[in-house]
């Protein structure tokens, strides 16, 4: 049978190997214009797609693979892919939850310091011979407040990290509070801003969640706040967040993701008070492993007739 691979996701290190030893053909096609251009008789072979989240799967890209049964998001994001069209021909959509919450909570913190600290501007100056020059006192993390919207299993990891090891005040935003947790449920994303030093957006990406980080936020987060954005770059507007940094209304942000990636406008580039890395938080050799083995056992499991592992909540 052949697989699609519609991301440019790892697949070195035996990747295509194993898929292969599995009994799947693989077939790339890893832009709208290739999957628009499908060869009818590729086309019809296709009956598992492997995607991610922020590229998704549509309708009409379904209705140009008759025979698809399965269609596997490596991350635990699937906000791009049509589901209630698949569920209308019976495809089984699965995704990733947990295959990758250590790296993205890592580098969450790696973040945190980064703008904090002002680490890419210390690197640059010593590079360009100032060293004298560009010894600035900064800021630590130490005792500060974290703002967490979105308290799901990355969420809890980052909160887990920052209570632990920076001994940081911990508060978030769900949309119902969680029971048994120990930090402080804020029923509006604005109140948790006006609240916090560090906003850390942790939330899933789709429709119902673009722009919750909007000018209001940003002003409530205030001029000594960061704000880091590790889920989807459609969460937070971009227009307020350049405005609110060159304006110097928040102290900074950090970006792992960026709205229209990997396409970035070009106002944020010259900004000296943001720290961006090109969507890179979940990719580490484990959680590569772990999703592409999740990928594989929910593969083997719909072409073996069993249950697939993780199939996306309904």
């Amino acid at each position: 049978m052949t697989i699609a691979l519609l991301s440019h996701v790892d697949l070195d290190a035996g990747y295509p190997d194993r898929f292969e030893a599995a009994g799947f053909t693989l077939f790339f096609a890893t832009t709208t214009e290739q999957r628009a251009s499908l060869d009818p008789q590729i086309a019809q072979q296709i009956r598992a797609v492997l995607t991610i989240g922020s590229i998704g799967l549509s309708a009409a890209e379904m209705d140009n693979l008759p025979n698809l049964e399965i269609i596997c998001a490596q991350g635990v994001g699937y906000e791009h892919i049509d589901v209630e069209a698949a569920k209308q021909r019976g495809i089984h959509v699965t995704h990733g939850p947990g295959t990758n919450n250590s790296s993205v909570s890592d580098h969450t913190l790696a973040l945190m310091l980064a703008i904090t600290r002002k680490i890419p501007q210390f690197d640059a100056a010593v590079r360009g011979g100032e060293w004298k020059k560009a010894r600035w006192n900064t800021p630590g993390m130490a005792g500060k407040r974290l703002g967490i919207i979105g308290m799901g299993n990355i969420g809890s990891l980052i909160a887990h990290r920052a209570a632990g090891g920076f001994d940081m005040e911990i508060g978030y935003h769900n949309r119902r509070p969680l029971e048994d947790t120990p930090y402080r449920y804020f029923p509006d994303i604005t109140g948790l801003a006006q609240w916090a030093d560090y906003l850390v957006v942790a939330t899933p990406g789709g429709k119902d969640t673009v722009r919750l980080v909007d000018a209001d936020v940003l002003r409530a987060l205030g001029p000594d706040g960061f704000v880091i954005n590790i889920a989807r770059g459609s969460v937070v507007d971009s227009n307020a967040l350049i405005a609110s940094l060159r304006n110097h209304e928040i102290a900074g942000a950090a970006l792992d993701v960026v709205d229209g990636e990997p396409q970035v406008p070009a106002d944020m580039l010259t900004l000296d008070n943001l720290v961006i890395t090109p969507h890179v938080a979940g990719r580490s050799p484990e959680s590569v492993e772990n999703m592409m083995t999740l990928v594989l056992s929910n593969l083997t499991a719909h072409f073996g007739g069993k249950p697939v592992m993780t199939p996306v909540p309904q």
